[in-house]
């Protein structure tokens, strides 16, 4: 099979390895379909993480499944499928919880990943089966339409969600959210889709910022530091009780906790890359609550597909450019570069 190879900064290929093949009794093969490039994986990308040379990237997998082990129950060859960004068994303490990005067996798909491959690929070996994937229902399973607009819930529209659920959104607030990449966007949508009244999209990019009003942001800032801030708290009279932080840079940290009201909540579901924590001693003083994290995709996949399949949920505009396999170099390329806001990698039938 083929597959996208990481092979230092900014130098992704693609190459042959050999096909996946059951391993344990709870894997399943996936014959990818569709899958995509994410922000995230532009920290590698930009060498601000160093993955080993040689590793398979991509963690967002959607396709058929063509073989599984003989423990595998909840799908079987010929079912449409997609996966979280990360494993989980389903069955233990955090699993039940709805913490699945917490599994006790948890492992990633991609560079972060210990015992599987990454899903830019022809194939790839599902561990835990029964827990990670999730059956489109067979209706849909040939709607190209539809498909498109789930597959982003293999991670950042199920992370917008968790920002939006983090930041305890309910129907009638007034949100903020901070990034108009692909998660903010997403989050924008969350936000909405819960109840809010006013989303306050803050970012730097126009034709993103186009898509968030789409999304039904409200408002827009599309000013930069001190101004910014000032521009969403007088918007929202000194602050918001629901800020969404979806990047993890230090400075969108910094925006999130001074625009944040006393006693307000943030959800925050950028991984953070900071020097410096003094955003905290903020929060402390505010009283205000910081919760979030990796989000825990497969507890959320069926409530959204859900809308999805109904059609009142739709993330698939923030898909903006759209390669073959052999076009995941220039995906990243274009990501880099902000010619896209996201890459829709799609591999065929």
């Amino acid at each position: 099979m083929r597959a996208a190879i990481y092979h230092g900064t900014g130098d992704i290929r693609v190459e042959e390895r050999p096909d996946p093949e059951i391993e344990e009794p709870t894997d399943a093969i996936v014959r990818i379909t569709h899958t995509a490039i994410c922000g995230s994986d532009l920290w590698f990308y930009r060498d601000h993480e160093d993955p080993e040379e040689g590793t398979a990237v991509g963690h967002e997998p959607m396709g058929i499944v063509e073989e599984v082990g003989e423990a595998v129950r909840h799908v079987e060859p010929g079912d449409r499928v997609f996966a979280p960004f990360s494993v989980s068994c389903g069955e233990c303490e955090f699993c039940r919880k709805g913490l699945h990005s917490a599994c006790t067996n948890i492992d990633f798909f991609g560079p972060d990943g210990e015992d599987v491959d990454g899903a830019q690929a022809e194939k790839l070996r599902v561990p835990l089966a029964n827990g990670t994937l999730v059956r489109v229902p067979d209706r849909y399973a040939n709607d190209e339409d539809a498909l498109e607009a789930l597959l982003p819930l293999t991670d950042v529209m199920a992370t917008g969600h968790h920002a939006a659920v983090s930041a305890d959104v309910e129907a009638g607030d007034t949100a903020v959210v901070i990034g108009d990449g692909a998660v903010g966007l997403c989050g924008v949508l969350a936000a909405k889709r819960l109840g809010a009244e006013r989303v306050i999209a803050m970012g730097h990019h126009e034709d993103r910022l186009d898509i968030a009003r789409e999304f039904g942001a409200t408002e827009v800032v599309s000013t930069r530091g001190e101004e910014a801030i000032e521009e969403a708290q007088e918007l929202t009279d000194g602050g918001a009780n629901h800020v969404l932080e979806c990047v993890g840079a230090e400075s969108s940290l910094e925006t999130a906790a001074q625009v944040v009201r006393p006693g307000g909540n943030i959800g925050y579901v950028g991984v953070p890359h900071v020097e410096s924590a003094d955003f905290v001693q903020q929060l402390f003083f505010k009283n205000a609550s910081f919760t979030g994290g990796p989000a825990p995709v497969r507890n959320y996949a069926d409530e959204l597909m859900n809308d999805v399949l109904q059609g009142t949920l739709d993330p698939s505009p923030i898909f903006t450019k759209t390669v073959d396999l052999d076009g995941v170099p220039e995906g990243y390329q274009a990501m880099d570069n902000r010619e896209a806001v996201k890459v829709m990698v799609k591999l065929g039938e």
